[in-house]
Order: C-alpha cells, then structure tokens, then sequence
C-alpha cells in the first residue's frame, strides 16, 4: 500500500522562501541596488541592448538574430533560472489550497494581492511568465495572475529609480501613475471576463486536484514539475527571441529627427515595443539613445509603457494558462496605454 508523502507546509515555505529571496538578493536586489548609484552618478545604466551606439538596429540576419540573443541571454539568464524554480515551487512546496485562498477570488482583492506580491521580483515578463504559470495551475485568479505578470515590469521599484537618474523624474511620474492603472485595472478587467462557469470548473478543478495529489515526495514533485516546464516553455522562447534579434531592424527604423511626435509613429512604437522583449530595465537605456538620436518624445512614451510589461516571447510562454481573449485583451490595452504615455509626453512637452 502506498503511502501518501505530503510536504510539510512549514518546511515547504521555508523551502520556497529560502529560494525566492536568496534567488532576489543575488539576480535582482544587491545587483540593482548598486546599479543605482552608478545611474545617479553617470546618469547611465550601459548601452541600448537594442542597437548599441548606432542610430538602428542591424539589417536581418542570422548575425542580427544570434547577436542578440546572445546579448539578452547573458542579461537574463540567472533571471530565468529563477523564474523556473519558483515557477514550479510554487505547485510542489505551498500547500494547494494556499494560491486559491489568496490570488484565487474573482473581486478587486486579489487583483490587489497579485499586483502587490508582484514589486519585489522586478523579473522581465518572460522570467515572470513561468511564475504566472504555475500561479495559474494553482488556480490563482486570472486578474491575480494578469496583475502579478505585469507588476513585475511595469511598478519594478529599480526600473523606476533608474527612469528618474537616467531620463528624468518626469518620466517616472509617467511610468508610476500609467503603471499602477495598467496593472490593477486590466487585472481587474481580465477577472470580469470570466463568466460563472468558468468560476465554478476552477473550483470544481481544485477540489478535485486536492483529492487527486500525486504520491510522488514533494521534492521529487518539484523536479517533474520544473523538467516539464522546462521543456514546455523554454524552446519556444529561444525560437521567438531568435526571429526578434534578426527583425529588429523591421520593428525600429533608423532612429532620428524624423521619427517625430506624429500620431502615426506613436501608434508604430507603441505596436513594436508590445512584441520585441527586452531584459529588465532595457527601457531605460534604449530610450536614453533614441531621444539622443532626435526622436520624438510621443514615440518614446510609447516604448516606456509597452516594451517591459509584454513581448511575443511572454504572450506565447502564457498561450495555455489564460483564455485567448484574455490575452488579446491584455496585449489590446497595453499597446493603449502606450498611445496614450506617448500622447501625454508631447502635451506635457516632455
């Protein structure tokens, strides 16, 4: 007879704890915390990861895309690693029921809740994105989960810090008071999607994965879990992140005075800033080189709202875990809001 092996749920925290803050501390909090006097001192973080010193990036090619990839790998690797561990960690080592109870309700609160957890991982949405996953195969709501996603990017404390050092406090005020509506009301808006049914299956489905627990230990629960997400969500990415580093030349013209405060060319960067991924902060420097270069401020407003929060990459890591229309919704809004960042930097002549 098999004998049930459940997780302690105080060791189990202990566990997931030790791995998230260790796992912070060293990829994101200590790094950035120094980040920040260098920005406050040379009113810098480093080059566009985007194009470099050039005024565009390089024409498509096999060179264009694995130069690129090559790059953003090397920013987000440690950052990736991390989001797998507690991406799966979060199915094996919490008790099941503990994401319901918190993320899982359908109301303002655990949008709330999910927005809120978000701001000390400071993760680019595609290190966010296994997080998500597993919050969602918890049964986390799909606000909660939608708000924790874009929290990440969009209130990152470090990336806003950098904004004020590098672009101006201006733009931190922008980023800070577009962000906050971004990620609480489409958190907010992705759970009235959901229709009564669709609450009650989440239920029933919980109910049912709680009397349905594997008998595997947890730990080795844990590794099963992380292989298959592993497999799952990480070659599509490579893939997607490949095909970007060689279309970026077709996302982002040759960057200069003509790249103006034109309605046309704030609608186009805000589009290509929504699909092209970047690692986290990477904002701050490509829009740095590009005001350097002539450009608009309508068009940079743009890529301040849409480059960190979603990419093609992020979209397609989460294609199973939210309804298409969620997706679309969230993808709709963002290229929104970054019409109307880059509206409000012309009328506010930034």
């Amino acid at each position: 007879m098999t004998t049930r092996q459940e997780v302690n749920p105080v060791f189990g925290w202990m566990t997931f704890l030790l791995i998230a803050i260790a796992g912070l501390f060293y990829v994101k909090w200590f790094p950035y915390y120094n980040r920040a006097f260098v920005a406050a001192e040379t009113h810098s973080i480093g080059q566009s990861i985007l194009m470099g010193k050039a005024s565009g990036p390089p024409a498509p090619s096999l060179d264009a895309a694995l130069g690129y990839a090559f790059a953003y790998g090397k920013a987000i690797w440690q950052a990736m690693v991390l989001g797998l561990l507690l991406g799966s960690a979060v199915q094996a080592l919490i008790p099941p029921n503990w994401v319901a109870r918190v993320l899982g309700r359908t109301g303002f609160g655990s949008v709330a809740a999910g927005g809120l957890l978000s701001i000390p991982g400071m993760m680019c949405t595609c290190c966010a994105a296994p997080v998500v996953v597993g919050l969602r195969e918890r049964q986390a709501s799909p606000g909660a989960a939608i708000a924790f996603w874009l929290g990440n990017t969009v209130l990152n404390p470090a990336a806003l810090v950098f904004m004020g050092f590098v672009l101006g406090w201006n733009w931190t005020g922008l980023r800070l008071l577009l962000g906050v509506l971004m990620v609480f009301g489409l958190g907010y808006l992705a759970n009235r999607l959901a229709s009564p049914q669709e609450i009650a299956a989440a239920e029933a489905q919980l109910a049912a994965f709680k009397e349905t627990e594997p008998d595997t230990g947890p730990f080795l629960r844990w590794m099963q879990i992380l292989w298959r997400m592993t497999l799952r969500l990480v070659p599509e990415y490579i893939v997607l992140i490949l095909l970007l580093g060689a279309a970026r030349a077709w996302l982002f013209p040759q960057i200069g005075p003509e790249i103006d405060n034109s309605l046309f060319w704030i609608v186009a960067f805000a589009v290509a800033g929504m699909i092209f991924v970047i690692p986290t902060a990477g904002e701050v420097p490509i829009i740095q080189a590009m005001l350097s270069l002539g450009m608009g401020v309508g068009p940079a407003g743009a890529l301040l709202m849409t480059l960190p929060p979603i990419s093609a990459p992020s979209l397609a890591m989460l294609a199973r875990s939210f309804r298409p229309v969620t997706l679309a919704l969230v993808t709709v809004c963002v290229v929104g809001f970054g019409v109307a960042a880059g509206l409000l930097a012309v009328w506010l002549k930034f």
